[in-house]
């Protein structure tokens, strides 16, 4: 049974830092490319960041600079460092691959607020 679990999340303020986490089973995570999404209040969810098998990596724009993906095959887990920041990335973020599309976890809630 493929799952992913992400945690990690929380409520900090404008500027600060959190670190997601995402764990992968019953999939061959070393096999897939792997990416984060966000889903906002009121919003669908959006793409964030893509990490490819070789650990290739890609932005949505308004996070460059600001957040790093990085995985670890060995533990099948995959991070999010997410540094500076703001009140638009509130919402819950969620870990997949986007080329499989498993079935989607609950989430990690990121609460950026002052």
């Amino acid at each position: 049974q493929v799952q992913f679990v992400e945690s990690g999340g929380g409520s900090v303020q404008p500027g600060e830092t959190l670190r997601l986490s995402c764990a992968v089973s019953g999939f061959p995570f070393s096999a897939y490319t792997m990416a984060w999404y966000r889903q906002a209040p009121g919003k669908q969810r959006e793409w964030v960041a893509t990490i490819t098998r070789s650990s290739s990596t890609n932005y949505k724009d308004n996070v460059k600079g600001r957040f790093t993906i990085s995985r670890d095959n060995a533990r099948k887990m995959m991070y999010l460092e997410m540094n500076s920041l703001k009140f638009d990335d509130t919402a819950v973020y969620h870990c997949n691959a986007p080329n499989y599309l498993g079935p989607w976890g609950q989430g990690a809630q990121v609460t950026v607020s002052s």
